[in-house]
């Protein structure tokens, strides 16, 4: 980051760059898969891009949100490393763009902030992955090749109904019979999950996997969180709570 947000920050001093022991396995998932890295500080997007060339992948760099923009536009993109403190358009409107234009990218945040709140705004918005600076290379790399390695989502129906919810999937608003209620990306994929297993109890774990991306718990409240957020857009009783498990859609 630039001094102007805080002092430089500089991942650990132990990494060498060079052939990379996760380069096999990433190559495996996803060979020549290109990725775009954006952060204002140029040695950040040097780092880690060539780190990512190095395990076989196509990098592009941005040092700043409009740049970063206008390259998600003109290209596709498996995923994009964003940082949050970037100058003029910030981190977090940049990634509100990006899942505005291509709801499904793959957007893996890499930034100095770590509050909770940070985290679970970016996940909210439809980010894939959160990884808070100073970090290690490996683990870095071990995200990458997480998100890279899941697979396309499969083909959905346009309209799901169930329990008096209707959930336009291309639209992604739901009606209860009173006109569409926006949603936002982590809201829409929750209830369209819970939905599709209408009547079926979906624990934490599930959630965590299925809707935000991750194989381990994060060590936050983000599906409460946004479970409460779609219940104060349709109702308490649309979303039962079942204790020390999971939550289940109501669906009769």
């Amino acid at each position: 980051m630039s001094s102007s947000h805080h002092p430089p920050e500089r991942p650990n001093d132990n990494f060498v760059i060079g052939p990379s022991p996760w380069a096999a396995v990433l190559v495996a998932f996803a060979t020549m898969a290109r990725v775009l890295v954006v952060d204002d500080e140029p040695r950040i997007v040097s780092f880690v891009s060539r780190a990512l060339a190095s395990a076989g992948l196509a990098v592009d760099g941005a040092l700043d949100g409009m740049r970063a923009i206008q390259l998600v536009r003109a290209r596709n993109y498996e995923l994009v490393i964003l940082d949050l403190l970037l100058p003029g358009m910030d981190g977090v409107s940049v990634l509100e763009s990006i899942m505005n234009w291509r709801p499904e990218q793959r957007v893996l945040v890499l930034s100095a902030l770590s509050d909770v709140e940070s985290k679970v705004r970016c996940l909210e918005l439809g980010a894939s992955d959160y990884l808070h600076k100073p970090f290690a290379l490996a683990e870095l790399l071990a995200r990458v090749r997480a998100r890279l390695r899941q697979p396309p989502a499969p083909p959905i129906p346009r309209v799901i109904e169930a329990g008096g919810v209707r959930l336009d999937v291309l639209r992604r608003v739901a009606d209860r019979g009173e006109g569409p209620i926006g949603l936002t990306e982590r809201e829409f994929l929750l209830l369209q999950h819970l939905m599709f297993r209408g009547g079926e109890v979906c624990g934490r774990e599930e959630l965590l996997a299925e809707v935000w991306g991750f194989s381990f718990d994060p060590g936050s409240n983000v599906v409460d969180v946004c479970v409460g957020r779609l219940r104060s857009k349709l109702g308490s009783e649309v979303i039962e709570t079942v204790r020390n498990v999971g939550y289940r859609f109501v669906a009769s």
